[in-house]
């Protein structure tokens, strides 16, 4: 298959394209440079410098590497900055979404996978949470990604797009490749290894959660079995494959919950030192708990979460952040 990564130099899409190429596929990524990892390893794929949401640019992108389908990875994707920013996130996120929808369209590209959020949900009623929750997001971030998904279910509907898009939670870990680079980092692990690795302390955001220990649980990924997903969600996308007749929705994650404190703990005994850290008042808009029901990811993709322990996800970031640092 020839696909097209966007985003295929940030976190999550460098991986995908990692997994990819190992796979045998034709990959290009088509990339900015705004927020990709300069130290990513994309195996041989073919890297494009653009945007997204030129539709023209798409559409003789696509065209020209006779591409098969899109994973679409790119994305503004921090909360804080959407809720000051609410314009760049509509522009890039929905307007830009739309433009590359358009230039599939143009290029007779029909196939897609929305590497998508649990954000979408914004504060459920329940955990965990199934597929057919409300939509309900509660930042500008989470806004857009619903906009999008939205979209393309209309797209499908009037166009045949085949498409999947897969809201998962809490990534971490790396590759021996490919691993986690943000700037500013908002993520638990990460920070925690920065923490132990000399930088600042790790900011602990509430204790008086409705919750074991009173920190908030969340659901963490591997960020090789969301590339795994990725490629099986692509797969699903062929022509004549009933799984995306209409569009695909799955959840991903490791289906079970992790506590701020145990995650610590579970730093702690990987990297066998403290982690550093101060513990401060709830940050607004941080629900108790949010876990993934992922039985129709199992079932529909025959896709399992077989690396996503904490033991892995860290002990896996931590090797690649300490060999950075060295």
């Amino acid at each position: 298959m020839r696909i097209l990564v966007t985003g295929g130099a940030g976190y999550v899409g460098s991986v995908s394209v990692e997994l990819l190429v190992d796979a045998g596929h034709k990959v290009v990524v088509l990339d900015s440079g705004a927020s990709d990892n300069p130290a990513a390893d994309l195996g041989g794929a073919e890297l494009v410098r653009g945007s997204y949401g030129d539709r023209a640019a798409v559409a003789q992108l696509l065209a020209a590497n006779r591409i098969d389908a899109v994973l679409h990875c790119a994305a503004r994707s921090l909360v804080g900055e959407s809720m000051q920013q609410p314009a760049l996130y509509f522009q890039e996120n929905v307007a830009g979404g739309i433009a590359l929808l358009d230039g599939m369209r143009d290029a007779g590209v029909n196939r897609l996978v929305i590497s998508s959020t649990a954000s979408v949900y914004g504060m459920p009623e329940a955990s965990p949470v199934r597929e057919d929750a409300p939509l309900r997001p509660i930042n500008v971030y989470g806004e857009t990604k619903r906009t999008l998904e939205a979209a393309a279910g209309w797209y499908s509907r009037a166009y045949g797009l085949r498409a999947a898009a897969l809201r998962y939670f809490n990534v971490a870990g790396a590759s021996a490749r490919n691993g986690e680079v943000h700037d500013p980092e908002t993520h638990l692990i990460p920070n925690a290894l920065k923490a132990v690795l000399g930088g600042a302390p790790l900011n602990v955001w509430g204790d008086d959660y409705p919750t074991p220990d009173g920190t908030p649980i969340r659901d963490y990924l591997h960020v090789l079995d969301l590339a795994d997903a990725h490629r099986l969600a692509l797969d699903a996308t062929a022509p004549g494959d009933a799984r995306t007749d209409a569009m695909l929705i799955c959840n991903l994650g490791s289906g079970r919950g992790f506590s701020v404190r145990e995650v610590i703990a579970a730093v702690e005994r990987v990297v066998d030192r403290p982690v550093p850290r101060v513990e401060g008042p709830r940050r607004a808009g941080d629900p108790p708990e949010l876990v993934a029901a992922i039985d129709r990811a199992r079932e529909v993709l025959g896709w399992t979460p077989e690396r996503s322990t904490l033991e892995e996800m860290i002990g896996s970031a931590w090797a690649l952040a300490s060999r950075r640092a060295a």
